[in-house]
């Protein structure tokens, strides 16, 4: 059976020898790198299902990384979490949008990391391969394309962010239900999410910049729903 490919990637060369080492005692193929450019090209041939991400490179911007990843390299079933000691929203939210799934907060305990990383693989892959899934006729104009993460709405296209596109499927699935903020956590960002709660905000926020605002329709102090216009 063929171990999972786990890429960790960060400038210092301490943090790369303590995570890779206890991911290895995991039984986890690590691959350890220590700047961005390194990592995109080993990206190509791995197709890591998990990367483990520094904020800070000295080439570029961790979050820019994670946004290269998924639209550049293409790692949209990759699960990409960041090491980070910044516990800023906008700094949380800045890797959410970018594609991130979690995140793992410095100083690293070594058991955290390890239950962090199998609750996470536990997620890799979970949606069955499905062909083009066309919503068009009881959503109004919108087409949503599972094995490409695209969405159509009339004659544009749209890439959505793993998060959003997720969110958009969830809320599409029963049309003018309302998901309540808690569905939306679990069914979506699962059972270990540490960003507060204007993450759910925040990408509905960006999912109605691309589709417009009546789709969406905020339920005050429960949650949301997608209700197709008329």
């Amino acid at each position: 059976m063929s171990k999972i490919n786990i890429l960790i990637v960060d400038d210092d060369p301490d943090i790369l020898e303590f995570v890779g080492y206890n991911l290895s005692k995991e039984g986890f193929a690590v691959h350890k790198f220590s700047d961005a450019q390194s990592a995109m090209e080993a990206c190509k041939l791995l197709t890591p299902e998990l990367l483990i991400l520094d904020i800070m490179l000295p080439d570029m911007d961790g979050i820019e990384l994670c946004y290269k990843l998924r639209n550049d390299v293409g790692l949209k079933d990759s699960i990409i979490v960041f090491l980070t000691a910044r516990g800023e929203d906008y700094t949380l939210i800045a890797g959410l949008n970018a594609g991130a799934d979690d995140f793992i907060k410095k100083p690293i305990q070594p058991r955290v990391l390890i239950s962090k990383v199998h609750s996470l693989l536990k997620r890799v892959k979970k949606e069955s391969p499905t062909t083009s899934l066309d919503v068009a006729s009881p959503m109004k104009g919108i087409t949503i394309d599972r094995a490409k993460y695209l969405v159509y709405k009339n004659e544009q296209k749209f890439y959505f962010p793993k998060k959003e596109f997720e969110l958009l499927l969830l809320l599409t699935s029963v049309p003018e239900r309302v998901f309540t903020r808690e569905e939306i956590y679990s069914k979506v960002w699962g059972q270990h999410l540490i960003v507060g709660d204007r993450t759910i905000d925040v990408h509905i926020r960006k999912l109605r910049e691309k589709l417009g605002d009546d789709y969406i329709q905020t339920v005050k102090g429960v949650g949301y729903r997608f209700s197709p216009n008329d």
